[in-house]
C-alpha cells in the first residue's frame, strides 16, 4: 500500500499527529507540509491533518482536499482551539468532508490544539469574538499524549485497501 500524510500546522499541533501517523504507518509512505505536497494520484491511502480558519479547513488544505482522487481511502484530521464535538469542530469537519467529496472518508479525527497568545489577543479583539475563543483554554496543552494515542488508535482501526 501507498500511503500519504499531509498537514497544515501554524503551531505543531497539526504535526504532532502527522507524525504519529506517519510513525505507525507500514509499507511506502510519505509525509509532508501541505505545501510541498504531492499530487494525491496514485496514493491508495490520504491523510490529511488541518487547522481551522473561520470553521473551515485552512485555505492550503482546502486546495489540497479538492486534489482528492476517486475513491481514495481518506483520513481527516484537525486540531483546533474549540471543544471537541463542538458545532465549531464537527462543521469544518463537514466542510472538509464536503471540499474531499471523490474520495472515501474512512475515519476523522479532531482534538483540540493549544493556541498561540498572539491568536488568542486577536481573537478577543473581535465583535463577536469567535465561537471557539471560550473553548480555547482547556485547549491548553494539546494535544497531548492521549490526543497522539486516540489519533493512531483510529488509523489501528481502519480497514485499509
Amino acid at each position: 500500500m501507498k500511503s500519504l500524510i499531509v498537514y497544515s500546522s501554524k503551531s505543531g499541533n497539526t504535526k504532532k499527529l502527522a507524525e504519529a501517523l506517519y510513525n505507525h504507518l507500514s509499507g511506502e509512505k510519505e509525509i509532508c507540509a501541505v505545501t510541498d505536497a504531492p499530487d494525491p494520484e496514485g496514493y491508495n491511502f490520504v491523510a490529511v491533518g488541518f487547522w481551522l480558519q473561520g470553521g473551515q479547513p485552512d485555505p492550503a488544505s482546502q486546495k489540497f482536499l479538492a486534489k482528492i482522487e476517486e475513491e481514495q481511502a481518506l483520513y481527516l484530521f484537525a486540531t483546533h482551539g474549540a471543544a471537541v464535538g463542538s458545532p465549531h469542530a464537527e462543521n469544518a469537519m463537514n466542510s472538509a468532508k464536503a471540499i474531499a467529496a471523490k474520495g472515501h472518508v474512512i475515519a476523522t479525527f479532531s482534538c483540540p490544539g493549544q493556541v498561540s497568545e498572539k491568536v488568542l489577543e486577536m481573537a478577543a479583539k473581535k465583535d463577536p469574538q469567535p465561537p471557539w475563543l471560550a473553548d480555547a483554554p482547556a485547549a491548553v496543552g494539546h494535544p497531548d499524549e492521549t490526543d497522539i494515542k486516540n489519533v493512531v488508535r483510529l488509523l489501528e482501526e481502519m480497514d485499509l485497501p
